[in-house]
């Protein structure tokens, strides 16, 4: 069924536990193209192909940004086809690319394997899951975005701990290959959830609603919208720099004077504070709307990247990490529910794919910036100060944007 009242929670839950469950294990899958997945390899792979921090970001940046072009037109798929038969096409790639992963045995394929899991896993899978539950729901869209989107907190809570222990036993490559199986056993899980799974066509005359103006939005008309440019910073940043701190994870470890594993166990604190945003953010989501929250969400991670660089010890490490949950779990919500909530819900898949490309391009920036930046001597406790700077500015660029904005949105409400 689709919601269009506001059900309180366990009646919400009950209600929509088939569609919701198909968003949380989309979001789980996406793991395996996640920088938080792929980055717990990096020592592995820098080794196994003789790269530096500057080349393997390279590789990365490379495959990231092609991905991201992609994406701009795979993300247009979801306003065509049911995201029961798009999600198994996508699974299925995802665990091809990562027996690609496995096998991969020269460095000049890397760009194109790392290609293949960004877009499958990072892209397409994760875009599914957000796109329907932003078509589907709308009265209690921040709820649905909020609970499908605990995959997400799962995979970064579960997965580092347990493959960085299974790596002391296992070789790497062995590793992406159980990540493989495990992608192949979620298409018929996600098959039997969505047996009764609506098509977009269907659902576009009944529960669609309008954005701005009291138009639905078309890509085309939402690129020319200045509102979209201010965005644009706020967007790149938590993909660009997010992204490269995980990335970085080794790394950072080492110049802090601590252990790989240390610094992972610090995760399940960054997990549980993201999922209580999250919950909070969804929350609010539906009692606020976006235009309120969207240019406070990111203001954390100034706080979070200036602990990062003043750090000494785990402890201030774990600060940090909690400020940098607070953004990331609203950032499953907010940003996803503000394209719907400002430009409709009609053409959602097209404009969330543009969106979606630009993240993923933020992604592709962040990893490769920092390893030309650490190659040549800059280290990551210095960078970290003028990237709280950035989120500064991309949160008084989200102000001012929405602020011109929001009176066009409030006269159609």
């Amino acid at each position: 069924m689709t919601a269009t009242a506001r059900p309180g929670l366990f009646a919400f839950l009950s209600q929509n536990s088939r569609w919701l469950a198909a968003g949380g294990l989309l979001t789980l899958l996406s793991s395996f193209g996640q920088t938080f997945f792929i980055s717990i390899f990096a020592a592995q792979i820098q080794a196994d192909f003789d790269l530096s921090h500057g080349s393997w970001g390279a590789i990365y940046s490379v495959g990231t940004t092609a991905s991201a072009v992609v994406m701009i037109w795979a993300g247009g798929l979801t306003d065509q086809w049911r995201a029961r038969s798009l999600g198994v096409v996508v699974l299925a790639m995802l665990a091809a690319s990562c027996l690609a992963m496995a096998v991969n045995p020269y460095a000049a394929f890397l760009p194109a394997v790392i290609f293949a899991l960004r877009l499958t896993g990072q892209g397409m899978t994760s875009h599914i899951a957000i796109v329907a539950m932003s078509r589907w729901f709308v009265a209690t869209r921040g709820k649905a975005l909020a609970v499908a989107t605990l995959g997400f907190s799962l995979g970064e809570a579960v997965l580092p701990l347990a493959f960085v222990a299974l790596l002391t036993i296992f070789h790497w490559r062995s590793l992406w290959v159980a990540a493989a199986i495990v992608a192949l056993i979620g298409i018929p899980i996600l098959m039997a959830l969505l047996r009764t799974e609506r098509t977009p066509q269907s659902m576009a005359k009944e529960n669609q609603s309008t954005g701005m103006a009291g138009a639905h939005w078309t890509r085309r008309k939402t690129l020319s919208h200045p509102l979209f440019w201010f965005m644009v910073p706020a967007l790149l940043g938590p993909s660009a720099f997010n992204t490269a701190f995980f990335f970085h994870q080794v790394y950072f470890a080492e110049i802090k004077g601590m252990s790989h594993l240390a610094l992972v166990s610090l995760f399940p604190i960054y997990t549980v504070m993201g999922i209580a945003a999250m919950v909070a953010s969804g929350v609010a989501l539906d009692r606020f709307g976006t235009a309120r929250l969207m240019p406070l969400y990111q203001l954390p991670l100034i706080f979070a990247f200036l602990v990062f660089a003043a750090s000494e010890s785990v402890w201030h490490l774990a600060i940090g990490f909690v400020f940098l949950a607070l953004t990331t779990g609203a950032n499953s919500t907010l940003p996803n529910a503000f394209w719907a909530e400002f430009y409709g819900t009609r053409h959602i898949g097209s404009i969330k794919a543009m969106a979606a490309a630009v993240m993923v391009f933020g992604s592709a920036i962040g990893p490769g910036l920092t390893g030309v930046l650490i190659d040549l001597g800059v280290d990551l406790n210095t960078q970290y100060v003028g990237v709280a700077a950035y989120f500064l500015f991309a949160s008084v660029m989200m102000w001012i944007g929405i602020r011109r904005a929001r009176s066009s949105l409030a006269a159609f409400a």
